[in-house]
């Protein structure tokens, strides 16, 4: 099973923010940013965090890739 962040990316987009400004609102750490950055999972408290600031829902920041699809890409 695999995280995408893609949500959160297009999202910071459509609201013309940049990933440090994440950073700012949101109140989390640069190193989290770079696990989002590598698609790596991030605790729940923080993605929490990150739709507060954000004003959003976590299908919004989010996206589970199932172990099917995932093995389908590598292929």
């Amino acid at each position: 099973m695999s995280w995408s962040y893609a949500p959160l990316w297009k999202l910071l987009i459509d609201r013309n923010m940049k990933k440090t400004d994440l950073l700012e609102v949101a109140g989390i750490y640069s190193q989290t940013l770079a696990k989002m950055g590598k698609n790596e999972a991030i605790s729940m408290d923080t993605l929490g965090k990150i739709c507060a600031a954000l004003n959003c829902r976590i299908e919004d920041i989010v996206e589970f890739i199932p172990d099917q699809l995932d093995n389908a890409n590598k292929n």
